[in-house]
């Protein structure tokens, strides 16, 4: 699936939810917090997991959860861009350029 496929998808999915109904600041918190499952995922993979509570886990499973809550991120993301009409290749570029700019232009 290329990146405008999964972008409209996104769209689709999260609007037949309503997901994409509710405010943007709620869903900015929601970004936050799928951030820090992230971290979490990769604390897994790094470092390990120690509470009496959660299970050891194998390097594939820690691989899948860091893969699946990206996605989350990524999700959000989108809806955010959705939102303000901003397609993710736009934003690749964007950020290409920036860091081109940024960093390249001495050379």
């Amino acid at each position: 699936m290329n990146v405008n496929e999964f972008q409209d998808w996104v769209k689709e999915h999260y609007d037949r939810r309503g997901w994409t109904d509710l405010d943007i600041f709620i869903r900015i918190g929601f970004l936050a917090e799928e951030t820090g499952e992230v971290a979490r995922a990769i604390r897994a993979l790094e470092i390990g997991r120690d509470r009496p509570d959660e299970s050891l886990g194998t390097i594939s499973q820690h691989k899948q959860e860091l893969t699946e809550e990206l996605g989350d991120v990524i999700g959000n993301i989108i809806v955010i861009a959705n939102k303000y009409e901003i397609p993710l290749e736009t934003i690749f570029q964007s950020h290409r350029d920036k860091l081109d700019k940024r960093f390249n232009s001495n050379k």
